[in-house]
């Protein structure tokens, strides 16, 4: 019994650990769907609306703001801070770059990456901020049947939350509304999407503005639990191998992909890093997105790309 509720315990928190994972792949997969080209910058993203956010409710908490409406009103201010950057890069960036190569538009996003890291800390400051929006103390759960019960982080439950929430919502957008249906669209080809009246420009903003309310919503929660700092930019990295396993275009995918990857270091780094050797958790995820790629190069939930010869 003690084993198993070790397992348990083990298991539990890579699988909410995950779902934190899954938050940013989020991201990814919004902007993948609607234009076919992985967005380097998400990372950079998820950066600005943590510092928009954190440094906004500092300043309105020092000159005695009540808390929650301070919240509130930080939270407005960074979705604003989003909506704003999507449009310049719309305006900016994807506009001249309309109907060309996916290589060029990847090259893009690593631009804007750099643009939005040195931005961000410039306007917002460069130092380590806490952000408290989530309790972040153990809970005890099903201390009736293990000793001691099993050990939950409550931040993570959190997480959990909020990325079933997201799935909900993101869902009933692309499969139920007609902004949705036109981002498909125009996924699967510029030219003939815009040849029938959907103003690609209009799209590529909605999907960026969509982008970084998600990169918001992650930030608040990964903001939480590292305080908002310049190595959330690396969360990309993190990223890749949830995207590569669930598929770069399934939104289920990414929250399934990231509770596998989650799941999959715990597991690895309890049980198997005794034996050969401590660190698994860094570089276990990657093991297993190449071993989804031998068997489906497209993810467990990407769609299959028939092309005719």
């Amino acid at each position: 019994m003690v084993v198993l509720g070790q397992f348990l315990e083990v298991l539990i928190g890579g699988l909410l650990a995950g779902v934190l994972y899954s938050l940013v792949a989020l991201g990814f997969v919004l902007i993948f769907k609607a234009s076919g080209v992985f967005n380097f910058a998400q990372g950079a993203m998820v950066l600005l609306a943590g510092l928009a956010l954190v440094r906004s409710l500092d300043f309105m908490v020092a000159r005695g703001i009540p808390t929650w409406a301070a919240i509130v009103l930080a939270l407005l201010f960074a979705a604003v801070v989003m909506a704003i950057t999507a449009a310049l890069i719309q305006k900016l960036v994807l506009g001249p770059l309309v109907n060309q190569s996916d290589l060029s538009l990847f090259m893009a996003t690593i631009g804007i990456t750099f643009v939005l890291e040195g931005a961000g800390q410039m306007i917002f400051g460069s130092d380590v901020y806490p952000l408290s929006l989530f309790p972040t103390d153990a809970w005890f759960i099903l201390d009736g049947l293990f000793e001691g019960g099993l050990l939950v982080n409550k931040l993570d439950v959190w997480g959990g939350l909020i990325a079933g929430a997201l799935v909900a919502v993101l869902a009933i957008f692309f499969q139920r509304t007609k902004t949705g249906r036109a981002l498909r669209a125009v996924a699967d080809d510029h030219a003939a999407a815009e040849s029938v009246g959907i103003p690609i420009t209009w799209i590529w903003f909605v999907v960026w503005l969509v982008a970084g309310l998600v990169a918001l919503t992650a930030a608040t929660v990964w903001g939480t639990k590292l305080g908002v700092q310049f190595s959330i930019v690396f969360l990309a990295l993190k990223a890749l191998p949830v995207l590569i396993i669930g598929g770069f275009t399934s939104v289920p995918g990414a929250i399934v992909g990231g509770l596998i990857v989650g799941a999959g270091e715990k597991i690895a780094e309890v049980y198997l890093g005794q034996q050969i050797g401590g660190g698994i958790e860094y570089w276990f995820a990657y093991v297993l997105a190449l071993a989804v790629l031998l068997v489906r190069p497209q993810g467990l939930f990407g769609e299959r790309i028939i092309e005719r010869i």
